[in-house]
């Protein structure tokens, strides 16, 4: 089906078309893809004269569209938009875009965020340049604040990187003063407990994600997460998500994905705070959901795709896609550009979570196909083993 629509589009352009055919992953529903045409990409083309064909695709269609052209010597796509583990998929058909960086680097306008052009770099080669993320944060009610754990200070915020230890000592001290269990992780059949386990716990503790699985720093993980569960609201093993929680001031901390706390933001700006997810021995583990521009080594015009990254990527337009489609700016400015509110107040807490001189990022495993839920099950399983039935922590691991 794709490749007969972007056949469809060489033949009615003619080879010589100055259109670039921009093929993205990403903005892929209806409303979402509809904004890119009519919102997000016309005044690229005021701007620069370059009409842009916006092609959305789904996975694995994008993949084997890019390497069926590759493998063909002839390249109909100038710029591809993708989540970064399927782009190192094909990686071998896309141009170094090392030049390009420097390029935007000497700009002087944006601050790519250091530790995903890194990520975005494999073998000395710039596979793709970053272009927009979404992630999971610390959301507390101001409320909180007044039991902040010692030596960590108001003033502080967005910035204000607490340890897991002090996440404890902050729980607990809102347990002391009012008798109330306020953090909340969600923890119902449909919610992100397996990202908080495999992404934000692992990493942090032990420095892997899988490799330290049973490890003797996994146990007094998970030693400690028992601990830290006995001030979590009850009510979290029913709750998807901690938007309604949060609003209903059942929690007062929650952690959870962006998209599922931003609801309670954009209602009560004056009521909450975003903050950096915490960090344990090994660091700030967190998982960010990045996705890269690159270009196709074979793409017809790859000074217009450059020109369209240089635009994509401006501070301005980086928040235009935060308020259009909700996915985070990879541009320090970016940040800073927000117009105030909700969305100015996640911004920020992203901005200072991904700044992190100590962060760990961690990227959702891709490849695993349908047995990608089986992967996630065994961290569910795992935690409702350890925390919920309290079952012996080495036994539950070395099954």
């Amino acid at each position: 089906m794709l490749i007969g629509l972007l056949a469809s589009f060489v033949s009615a352009v003619g080879v010589a078309s100055p259109d670039l055919i921009f093929l993205s992953t990403q903005m892929r529903p209806i409303t979402e893809a509809e904004w890119a045409r009519a919102e997000l990409l016309p005044p690229f083309t005021e701007e620069t004269g370059i009409p842009v064909i916006f092609v959305p695709a789904e996975d694995p269609e994008a993949t084997e569209r890019v390497l069926a052209e590759y493998e063909a010597g002839k390249g109909t796509i100038d710029l591809v938009g993708d989540l970064h583990g399927r782009i190192l998929v094909y990686q071998e058909a896309l141009k170094d875009l090392s030049a390009e960086l420097s390029q935007l680097q000497a700009l002087g306008d944006r601050t790519l965020i250091e530790s995903f052009v890194e990520l975005a770099r494999v073998d000395d080669v710039q596979v793709y340049i970053p272009w927009m993320q979404a992630t999971y944060v610390l959301v507390a009610n101001k409320k909180a604040l007044a039991y902040l754990p010692e030596g960590k200070a108001v003033e502080d915020i967005p910035y204000l990187y607490l340890t897991y230890d002090e996440l404890l000592e902050w729980a607990k001290n809102i347990y002391q003063a009012t008798g109330e269990k306020r953090l909340g992780i969600p923890a119902g059949p449909r919610s992100l407990i397996h990202r908080f386990v495999h992404g934000y716990l692992y990493p942090s503790f032990t420095g892997a994600q899988v490799k330290k699985f049973n490890s003797p720093e996994a146990v007094a993980m998970w030693r400690f997460v028992k601990e830290l569960w006995e001030y979590v609201n009850p009510a979290v093993l029913t709750l998807d998500s901690m938007d309604t929680a949060l609003l209903s001031e059942e929690v007062w901390i929650a952690w959870d994905h962006t998209v599922r706390v931003k609801t309670a933001i954009v209602e009560r700006p004056d009521d909450f705070v975003a903050l950096p997810a915490p960090a344990g021995p090994k660091g700030r583990g967190v998982i960010t959901v990045i996705a890269g521009l690159a270009i196709p080594k074979l793409a017809p015009d790859p000074a217009g795709a450059y020109r369209l990254i240089e635009y994509l990527t401006r501070p301005s337009t980086q928040v235009m896609i935060l308020q259009g489609v909700g996915f985070f700016p990879v541009v320090v400015e970016a940040a800073e550009a927000v117009p105030a509110g909700g969305l100015r107040i996640l911004a920020d807490g992203v901005a200072a979570q991904s700044a992190a001189p100590d962060l760990l990022v961690s990227i959702i495993p891709v490849g695993l196909g349908a047995r990608a839920g089986e992967f996630n099950k065994v961290y569910v399983d795992t935690f409702h083993e350890i925390v919920l039935r309290d079952r012996p922590i080495e036994e539950v691991l070395a099954r």
